[in-house]
């Protein structure tokens, strides 16, 4: 049996509060619904003498339109409530999607979209146990000075995981973060580094409290690709957003594709929008620039051995997914899980 590491634990009612607390005390961690920093400090990844809860934040659960048709949603509202939110569906289809595709019924019952936007980066090597860990000789993310994905390597490769980051980044949401300075929004696009050990911009003392969605077109369609070992519980080995503007004579006036899952920060797909823009939906046209923007996916997609299943696979498996996801979004046939 793992067991955690022994740690106070503060209930605090306010953000105000919650900031005040979280600064006071070096090495203290924030934790949401829990379902990734439990684990992770029964594994002695993280061993923080206080842990600050936000469960008691009311302020921070709920979602709702606000001004000009933004949809603002608390960072403590659970993956569950996103997922079967009417408002995220008819607004963020894909976002409805991702998140309704996190884990198994109960982790999102618990998870909340806050954590999953700043879930940490994984890698084989460095989700286990400290034994497992010790006898290894640690890595680059924790305790350790060597890469064993990458041999030789200095920088850590451990992946970005998070299945609601990339369908956030084909709507451009802000994210919206209060800290001991006050509060600042950032466009998701701005948070992320290329590194592994530290993956996000962010303010020292600062928590994330309100994820904004701008308001979609009246074409808006999209849809999220997961694929995982299993049916549910998984993390992703790849998961593949889509975004899709399409206007009243059935043409693709936008489109932005990101992957996830693949290196330290969500994937971009670059040139998508110019190959897709233009084509008719549901036309031997748009189905070859279907074809092109999987080409270009798998291009730019080099997957390491960093999580579990063979990295050639998945890379092959980009093509599948971004081709399947694609033809899902213009369909509005719902989320991609194929095993």
């Amino acid at each position: 049996m793992l067991r955690l590491p022994q740690f106070e634990v503060a209930t605090p009612s306010t953000v105000r509060e919650a900031i005040e607390l979280y600064t006071s005390v070096e090495g203290a961690l924030i934790v949401a619904g829990g379902t990734d920093l439990v684990p992770n400090m029964k594994h002695e990844l993280f061993t923080p003498p206080l842990v600050v809860s936000l469960a008691n934040i009311a302020s921070l659960r709920g979602i709702a339109r606000i001004d000009k048709g933004w949809l603002s949603i608390g960072a403590m509202t659970t993956l569950a409530d996103v997922a079967t939110s009417d408002l995220v569906t008819a607004q963020a289809p894909a976002l409805a999607q991702a998140t309704g595709l996190v884990a198994g019924p109960q982790l999102r019952a618990m998870g909340t979209l806050g954590g999953n936007v700043l879930l940490d980066t994984r890698c084989q090597w460095y989700n286990q146990t400290y034994f497992w860990r010790q006898a290894l000789g640690f890595c680059l993310k924790k305790d350790g000075s060597k890469c064993h994905v990458v041999e030789g390597g200095s920088k850590c490769v451990a992946a970005a995981s998070n299945d609601s980051a990339p369908a956030l980044m084909t709507l451009g949401a802000i994210l919206v973060f209060e800290g001991p300075a006050g509060r600042r929004s950032v466009p998701i696009d701005d948070l992320w580094l290329a590194d592994g050990i530290v993956n996000k911009r962010l303010e020292p003392g600062e928590i994330l409290v309100e994820i904004q969605i701008p308001p979609t077109a009246p074409g808006h369609r999209g849809a999220y690709g997961k694929l995982r070992e299993r049916g549910s519980i998984d993390f992703p080995l790849l998961g593949v957003a889509v975004a899709l503007d399409v206007d009243n004579k059935s043409k693709i006036e936008r489109a932005d594709v990101v992957l996830t899952a693949l290196q330290a920060r969500p994937l971009r797909i670059k040139r998508a929008h110019e190959t897709l823009v233009g084509h008719e939906v549901g036309t031997s046209e748009c189905a070859t620039a279907i074809e092109v923007t999987a080409e270009l996916a798998h291009k730019q997609c080099h997957p390491m051995p960093n999580i579990l299943g063979d990295h050639d696979w998945r890379r092959e498996m980009v093509t599948v997914y971004v081709r399947r996801t694609l033809k899902a979004a213009i369909d509005r046939s719902g989320p991609v899980h194929h095993v």
